[in-house]
């Protein structure tokens, strides 16, 4: 027991802070109805406002830490308050993509401003150490453990028993019923957001000497909130704040117990993710319901029609095929897009056809860019075999992403799921079993085609091939089945039809070829390595989809451009780093009409559905070759002069003129 003390007071002091921050996010999300992602990117601002006005502007450090945690956080409460009530009517995935595309734009922000190493934080609390039951312990350890819980017990309090805590309570459960008893329900949430904010602001000041001052890092943070949430059910604060300590406790005992072990050394800063998923898991569907409810995602208009996007689609591939002419020494540039062409494909097929949010995407990507480093650097299988079989090798682990998709849906599958991927960043990535310790892995190219205008054309197929691939699932009977289900599970199942079998279908061939694409990404760079694809590069990915969704099939290969090739030609370095913060604001302004249209329709879907809607595909619906037939009909009679009388309800008959 003597040698587990030490172990057990770092991991309550760190787990309280956990749970402060946590119980700022729970707070948040019950009085809004929505999960802010960006809850880390506000601990990691007002870190840096500290270590800006203390450190480069010299103010004291009380008047520091006042401006950084007291003053900053109402003027972002109140952003965050009328952006989250813009969001009210849109749907699950479109409150998701505004809130990370708010973490994007902040975390840019500051990577911009103060660069990605980390920096000495100027540390405001006494540093010397006192004894607690035999155990050493840092005076600001202490004060921020204290601090912590002090905040979290007096909050609760506060919730519990104040008016406006019974207010904040009400204004999740019918904000109009409480408008009308004379209480201001934007003031309700406005505090609530207030509170939130405070929490993160001083989550992050207390993190900051013991992380560094890493914007990654202190981003992170929010992370480690995910898992004490979960294990609050996203509801209680107590438990909440108990889950913070929990996770801080399981961290630290497993850094004892897998010191030793070089296979399960990645376990400890992976604990918060492990409890995460299987928090999420192991609850009962009934009790994860989402605040705010959920609505279906209705099918917007496209700004493109089908005909359209065929012309587009076509112009796309012979402008492509004669790249390599102009291209010059850009040429990998084009290379990495079409790659990032299947990356988007697989991931556009399962999050605007099947409506299924899969943060893991990045994780999918790398297992195959790793696997076909050992197959054909490795195990000297052929070049296209060791492709394919890479893919292959994907799909189970596209199906083991797919096993919370069974379980939960929404909110809480995104959670799940990106907390699956950086279960599998923090604790896989550096095995054997992927990049190993050195995290790179050489990946050949075929034979023939070593050069790089030869093996552009052999990406070029790949791309082509990949994405008819997923155009023709998409207008398949299963297109037809992952878009009903995106409209409404229930309704499927009440149909007889299977729709965890849809879900786990629609995983395994995404996750096929993003494998693919991973393998081709290792090809084109000669060195399969797991940097490109950490877990905050499926949130880049997500935010840039969005913002190209509306081009139909057209999509993938605009993401691709933006993502690959608008950034090699930005000459000025300040364009470049601000190139993702314009991501975020497209993502946020696109959630934002998405939103603004759905509360315009009342109910969420058009009085009268657009064509191309999912209304026309829905499983009774007739497919192209039905619609032929019925036209060639309707011509027919026009030509013979039949036509229909109505001749009793709902009866009719054929008659010549």
């Amino acid at each position: 027991m003597n040698d587990l003390l030490p172990f057990l007071v770092v991991g309550i002091t760190t787990g309280s802070v956990y749970g402060l921050a946590a119980m700022g996010l729970v707070l948040t999300y019950k009085t809004s109805g929505i999960f802010n992602f960006a809850h880390g990117a506000i601990a990691a601002v007002s870190a840096f406002v500290y270590y800006d006005l203390r450190t480069l502007r010299g103010l004291p450090w009380p008047l520091a830490l006042a401006v950084a945690v007291i003053v900053l956080p109402p003027l972002i409460a109140l952003l965050m308050e009328r952006v989250t009530r813009s969001l009210a009517a849109g749907t699950a995935a479109t409150k998701m993509v505004a809130t990370i595309g708010l973490q994007l734009i902040i975390m840019s922000a500051l990577l911009a401003a103060y660069g990605g190493a980390a920096l000495d934080f100027p540390g405001f609390l006494p540093t010397d150490t006192v004894t607690v039951i035999g155990v050493n312990v840092g005076i600001d350890q202490l004060t921020s453990a204290i601090v912590a819980a002090v905040c979290a017990l007096g909050f609760f309090a506060f919730f519990r028993l104040s008016s406006m805590g019974v207010r904040m309570r009400a204004v999740v459960d019918d904000p109009d019923l409480l408008e009308l008893s004379g209480t201001s329900a934007f003031a309700v949430r406005s505090r609530a957001w207030l509170i939130g904010c405070w929490f993160a602001a001083a989550s992050g000041v207390l993190l900051a000497p013991q992380l560094g001052l890493d914007v990654l890092l202190l981003t992170l943070l929010v992370v480690q909130a995910y898992g004490a949430a979960a294990v609050g059910l996203f509801s209680s604060l107590p438990l909440t704040y108990a889950g913070g300590l929990l996770i801080g406790v399981l961290a630290a005992l497993a850094t004892k117990w897998v010191s030793h072990s070089e296979t399960f050394s990645g376990l400890p800063p992976a604990m918060p993710f492990v409890v995460l998923f299987v928090a999420l898991l192991l609850v009962g569907r009934g009790r994860l319901a989402e605040i705010g409810g959920h609505r279906p995602a209705p099918a917007s208009r496209p700004l493109v029609s089908r005909a359209t996007t065929r012309i587009l689609a076509v112009a796309a591939v012979v402008l492509a095929a004669g790249i390599p002419i102009v291209a010059a020494s850009k040429l990998p540039v084009y290379s990495s897009a079409l790659v990032f062409v299947l990356i988007f494909a697989s991931l556009q097929l399962l999050v605007r056809t099947s409506g299924q949010v899969s943060l893991a995407h990045a994780a999918l990507v790398a297992v195959g860019a790793s696997t076909f480093s050992h197959l054909a650097a490795g195990a000297g299988l052929p070049w296209l075999l060791a492709v394919l079989l890479a893919g292959a090798v994907s799909v189970p682990v596209g199906m083991l992403v797919a096993i919370p998709a069974i379980r939960l849906s929404g909110l809480y599958l995104a959670l799940a799921t990106f907390g699956l991927g950086l279960l599998l960043e923090r604790a896989v990535y550096g095995t054997s079993w992927m990049f190993g310790a050195t995290n790179t892995l050489p990946a050949p190219r075929p034979g023939l085609f070593e050069s790089d205008e030869a093996f552009y054309y052999v990406l070029l197929a790949f791309a082509v091939t990949g994405s008819l691939l997923v155009a023709l699932v998409g207008r398949s009977r299963l297109g037809r089945l992952l878009r009903a289900m995106a409209d409404s599970p229930t309704t499927l199942s009440t149909l007889g039809l299977g729709v965890n079998v849809t879900r786990v279908t629609v995983f395994a061939i995404s996750a096929f070829v993003a494998g693919v694409a991973g393998a081709l990404y290792a090809a084109q760079g000669r060195s399969a390595t797991g940097a490109p694809f950490l877990s905050y590069t499926s949130l880049t990915w997500l935010t840039v989809l969005v913002l190209s969704s509306g081009l139909r099939s057209a999509g993938p290969p605009l993401a691709a451009v933006l993502v690959a090739v608008v950034p090699a030609y930005l000459t000025d370095d300040t364009f470049a780093q601000a190139l993702p913060v314009l991501f975020g604001i497209g993502a946020l302004l696109v959630a934002l009409y998405e939103a603004s249209a759905a509360r315009r329709r009342g109910t969420g879907r058009p009085p009268e559905e657009p064509a191309g809607s999912r209304s026309e595909e829905r499983l009774d619906a007739p497919g192209p070759a039905a619609q032929r037939l019925v036209a060639a009909r309707k011509a027919r009679r026009a030509q013979t002069g039949t036509t229909r009388i109505r001749v009793g309800a709902g009866l009719t008959k054929e008659a010549t003129r």
